[in-house]
């Protein structure tokens, strides 16, 4: 199958798919491990974590529930603008769940670091962050997941899930662009 029209600004493949595939299983058994018995909720930030949360949630063994929030500070470009809206928000009360925020990728960290205070406020029986990816050269405000799957160097990903300008999210790798 030949897919070079479709990746023709691909500069090279950094994680490939077997080695996302082999590394689900270690976040599924890390939520797995925080049940005790109270319901948990996945979160996941739209539209970029959706593949991960789909992959973890497999990978889970306890009952679970999903939600999604939608956050943007890319718009389009390659670097975060710093400003982050929160532009679709979870609808229920989340008291009674231990929270489980599956992230794609963790790179200056405003974006977490807002949805973070916004969950907090919330009183969840517990918070903990999963990243597929970790990119801690670009921190500039203090957010560490709980488990990064992968940490990778400052360059800008897509694939997974993960875009420049809505395209190259359906890439079953994590690849570095042109």
């Amino acid at each position: 199958m030949n897919q070079n029209h479709q990746n023709k600004n691909i500069r090279k493949i950094l994680i490939s798919e077997k080695e996302i595939q082999n590394k689900i299983s270690e976040a599924g058994n890390f939520i797995n491990q925080l049940y005790d018995g109270k319901p948990i909720l996945l979160v996941s930030i739209l539209k970029g974590g959706f593949i991960f949360l789909a992959d973890v949630a497999r990978k889970v063994h306890v009952p679970c529930e999903i939600g999604f929030m939608t956050a943007q500070s890319y718009f389009d470009k390659t670097c975060s603008s710093g400003h982050v809206e929160i532009t679709m928000d979870l609808q229920q009360d989340i008291s009674d769940y231990h929270v489980v925020l599956i992230e794609d990728i963790i790179d200056t960290g405003r974006t977490l670091a807002e949805i973070l205070k916004i969950l907090n406020s919330r009183n969840p029986l517990s918070l903990h962050m999963i990243t597929l990816l970790d990119k801690p050269s670009r921190r500039i405000v203090n957010c560490k997941p709980d488990l990064a799957l992968f940490q990778i160097p400052d360059v800008f990903v897509v694939g997974y899930g993960m875009d420049y300008g809505e395209k190259y999210r359906n890439l079953p790798y994590i690849a570095e662009l042109q």
